[in-house]
């Protein structure tokens, strides 16, 4: 079984093999990784095609008998501070990948830290103030690459201060952390409570009508499950899609 050192003590922690021991599979993982680097466009590319830019309303000379080129407006394509032809406008780069592949990526990126070594665990509550020095100390040694520290949230705010400052070092919520950010980082720092969590989303599971076991609540009409079972609420559980472009959270 896979096993995680704490930095600062001489502790282990000892690794779910079902997280951190799956085989790697390159093409999901890229996958994975190339979707949620697409949805993190902004897609507010914009330009004026020549229904958009102002003036142009008048045909600037008559049709025949100037010798010149005939022109029906001065904000055609063809003309200085004319419109643009076939520019970008606004969309987003959502690809939709399916949850199942996107814990499966999130297993391999994670065991490839596990088997070479480069995940450590980090006692987020062991930082009472916010300490550039004591988080320097911890991962001095692995300084020479990019370092992900990965955290709680709020409760572990004064270790999220104390690793920003240091050059090469990216602080990131366990919830907000993606496949993307795992897998270009040279070595992975997780709080213990983060560890938790990620440990879950990876591991967790939807439930499907064919294999769900019948319950009174189910059979009932209007009861408890038919509640539970709503898209909307499914989708929150299981991480909702990988976008930010179009408003939405990246898994």
């Amino acid at each position: 079984m896979a096993s995680a050192p704490v930095l600062g003590s001489d502790d282990t922690v000892t690794l779910d093999d079902a997280v951190f021991g799956a085989p790697f599979n390159g093409p999901l993982v890229h996958e994975c990784v190339v979707a949620e680097l697409a949805a993190r466009r902004r897609g507010t590319h914009a330009t004026l095609t020549r229904g958009k830019v102002s003036g142009g309303g008048a045909k600037p000379w008559r049709q025949k008998g100037t010798g010149r080129a005939r022109a029906g407006s001065s904000r055609s394509p063809l003309w200085t501070g004319g419109g643009t032809v076939f520019g970008p406008s606004p969309r987003h780069y959502t690809v939709k990948v399916n949850r199942k592949a996107r814990r499966a990526a999130l297993r391999a990126a994670l065991s490839v830290h596990a088997a070479r070594g480069s995940l450590f665990v980090v006692d987020g509550g062991a930082f009472d103030a916010p300490s550039t020095k004591q988080a320097q100390g911890l991962v001095a040694d692995r300084l020479g690459g990019s370092v992900l520290v990965v955290l709680a949230g709020e409760e572990e705010a004064a270790a999220a201060k104390s690793f920003r400052n240091l050059a090469g070092v990216s602080v990131l919520p366990a919830d907000a952390t993606g496949i993307a950010d795992i897998v270009g980082a040279a070595t992975l720092v997780v709080s213990r409570a983060a560890l938790g969590s990620i440990s879950d989303r990876a591991a967790r599971e939807v439930a499907r009508g064919n294999g769900a076991a019948p319950n009174a609540a189910a059979a009932a009409p209007g009861g408890a499950a038919e509640e539970a079972a709503s898209p909307n609420e499914a989708a929150a559980e299981a991480g909702g899609t990988v976008a930010t472009a179009a408003g939405e959270e990246p898994a």
